[in-house]
């Protein structure tokens, strides 16, 4: 009777790993998916809004970037530069710049997101991950540790931090 319930033990053990695989790679799957639709809803109410100027009579054939930004959806985000702040930023990213400037401490995304009135589900800490990569891009922040953010050296040294 011993073999049998070593048997049973083996393979209970064997399928609860497949479980816990598979519910890992639909975690990683859900958070894509999330990310996904957002994108798609974010492009979508661009198509909508560009079909709107279009109907009356505004030029959309390009959209070009303003102060050497690049485009994200419909909000600009410029390059930092000494003298500038985060008042050039559009009002998310400027929330964002503010909490960590705010914070003593590098911060994760998953502690941005309720600072700046999210809810804290998985897309929008994805969402908010993106935006603050791309504020590190352009140097706004820094990510001296992974999925940690602060401040950025060179706005820190010309006191464009409040």
């Amino acid at each position: 009777m011993g073999s049998l319930i070593g048997e049973l033990e083996a393979r209970q053990a064997a399928v609860r790993s497949r479980v816990e695989e598979l519910e890992r790679e639909i975690a990683v799957l859900t958070v894509r998916l999330e990310a996904e639709r957002e994108r798609l809803e974010r492009l979508t109410v661009t198509r909508e809004t560009l079909e709107e100027l279009a109907a009356e009579g505004v030029a959309v054939d390009a959209v070009e970037p303003v102060g050497g930004g690049r485009v994200v959806g419909a909000q600009t985000v410029t390059v930092w530069r000494e003298g500038m702040s985060s008042a050039d930023l559009p009002a998310v990213y400027r929330d964002i710049v503010g909490v960590i400037d705010d914070g003593p401490e590098p911060v994760q995304a998953k502690q941005v997101v309720p600072r700046i009135g999210l809810p804290a589900q998985t897309s929008k800490i994805e969402g908010t991950r993106s935006k603050l990569k791309r504020l590190v891009e352009r140097g706004w922040l820094d990510e001296q540790t992974p999925a940690l953010f602060t401040a950025s050296a060179g706005r820190t040294a010309t006191g464009s931090v409040r």
